[in-house]
């Protein structure tokens, strides 16, 4: 009985040990476990500390804002959040990111991904 028990332990031990270290393998395709974003990020609160966080790229600069000296508090922080969280979960760059959060807005606004409306009453004249 007492063999039961030892190697059930032991089993455990080792899968809990192989589990841990391959956490990062399997971690972030499940981003609704608690704690599976097991580092917090304190989200910038200037554009300096956007363009420092990634949220800069060749396509959307944001060093004209900072050249400019402009007292804004940065980018949204919900839209941050969310761009942030696709980066990690997905592991994309920031343009992709922002991509997808765009796309997503749309589709909850009835919006193609090409940016006209869904709507069967819609006329546009071009």
């Amino acid at each position: 009985m007492g063999y039961l028990l030892y190697g059930t332990v032991f089993f455990f031990l080792l899968f809990s040990t192989v589990a841990y270290f391959t956490r990062s393998r399997w971690i972030h395709n499940m981003p609704y476990i608690p704690g599976a974003s097991f580092l917090y990020s304190r989200l910038p609160t200037t554009f300096a500390g956007d363009i420092e966080s990634g949220f800069s790229s060749s396509d959307f600069d944001l060093s004209g804002n900072v050249a400019s000296g402009d007292s804004r508090a940065g980018l949204d922080d919900s839209s941050k959040r969310e761009i942030q969280k696709i980066m990690k979960i997905r592991r994309v760059n920031f343009d992709e990111a922002r991509r997808i959060y765009t796309e997503g807005r749309f589709a909850k606004n009835n919006i193609g991904p090409d940016g006209l409306p869904r709507d069967p009453k819609f006329v546009s004249f071009s």
